[in-house]
């Protein structure tokens, strides 16, 4: 094992470096992981245009990779070993305070960096902590005693596994957030790799109507919506989105809007509001706008609608990705589009965030670093 690990590292907006570090001594309780796959998302995109802090940063949040090293109190708390593939999800709680005790340790305070600058998470925490390796842009990743590990079946891939993040996002929001189940109607606006996670997550949970929202711009996007299992697209810039909706469900409007969409103001919102059907509908959201002006509040208390966020993923909602994955009952390697070597780490931020319309960043809809890739 070399005693140098390669690492991308944001240095600044929109910036990034390659550089060394040196391979951590590990604890009895740590281990360190040989990244095969860090997925990208939209989160990413956002926090290398605008990072939250000025500290030099190794993103990476959606990981996996096989132990490479691991100290014996980790293996024995983890039920792993050494050569084991496992898929890392980006939090890293106390597993003392009460979020944690209830299994929710999504929003342990140790794991926000929003809130406490001491937070530890994959992707989010500086490269200047100790043991450096806080991120799956890198050939290795440091594994403590509190990360949240879970097996990947052997009929899975390292590519197919990167996939874990959007599809259990997919199924937490709208199985557990949302309560899609059985015979329920769903809009689904946005038909990036969070929109499609949930198609395949209502498709799988029984909803009998689903249809998906997009542009012009996204019609490969919605052919393969309709691949992964929904049963109408629309394209909002052609026509009256509301009347396709209200059409497709015969009047009734959606019992479930989930809006994936990013970037595109408050009008997916407002969209989705009188979308949904005349009472008790439920409004999912995973957008972060700083203000809305003017918003209805009035009609969404009139139609008693239940307006929920949207934000991260439970353990369970990541088992269920895997063995989605292993299932092969719908064609998800077709999410997987784009794959990049570690020196390619800026171009593969970039994919993600659409500045390439044509040749290689065309279709993008899941992009992944391969830190141990040689450089074209």
């Amino acid at each position: 094992m070399s005693e140098q690990v390669l690492a991308a590292v944001r240095t600044a907006p929109g910036t990034t470096e390659l550089r060394e570090y040196p391979l951590p001594d590990i604890p009895p309780d740590g281990a360190l992981l040989k990244v095969e796959v860090a997925g990208i998302c939209g989160t990413d995109v956002k926090m290398y245009g605008k990072p939250p802090f000025p500290d030099p940063v190794i993103m990476g949040h959606e990981n996996v990779g096989v132990i490479a090293r691991a100290g014996r109190e980790f293996t024995a708390r983890k039920g792993l070993r050494e050569g084991d593939r496992v898929f890392v999800e980006h939090y890293v709680g106390c597993f003392r305070c009460a979020w944690c005790h209830a299994g929710e340790y999504r929003h342990c305070e140790y794991t926000d960096w929003r809130t406490n600058p001491d937070a530890r998470r994959y992707g989010y925490t500086s490269a200047e902590r100790p043991y450096h390796l806080w991120g799956g842009f890198a050939q290795y990743l440091y594994l403590p005693w509190n990360a949240v590990t879970h097996r990947v079946p052997d009929s899975v891939t390292p590519e197919l596994a990167g996939l874990v993040t959007p599809l259990s996002n997919g199924i937490e929001w709208a199985l557990n957030t949302a309560g899609v189940g059985y015979a329920s109607t769903v809009l689904i606006q946005g038909p990036g790799q969070q929109g499609l996670s949930q198609v395949v997550a209502c498709k799988q949970a029984g909803a009998s109507l689903i249809i998906v929202s997009g542009t012009t711009r996204d019609a490969a996007r919605l052919d393969l919506a309709r691949a992964l299992g929904a049963d109408h697209t629309i394209d909002v810039t052609a026509g009256d989105p509301l009347e396709q909706v209200r059409a497709l469900t015969g009047g009734r409007g959606a019992d479930v809007v989930l809006d994936c969409t990013a970037g595109a103001g408050t009008a997916p919102v407002l969209l989705g509001i009188d979308a949904l059907k005349r009472r008790e509908g439920t409004m999912v959201v995973q957008g972060e706008l700083a203000a809305f002006p003017d918003f209805p509040l009035k009609k969404l208390t009139e139609k008693s609608i239940a307006l929920k966020s949207a934000r991260g993923h439970g353990y369970r909602a990541c088992e269920l990705a895997l063995e989605q994955l292993a299932s092969r009952r719908f064609p998800l390697e077709r999410l997987a589009t784009h794959s990049f070597p570690l020196a390619e780490t800026d171009r593969a931020l970039r994919t993600v965030a659409g500045e390439f319309d044509d040749g290689e960043g065309a279709g993008a809809v899941h992009v992944s670093l391969l830190p141990w890739a040689e450089a074209a």
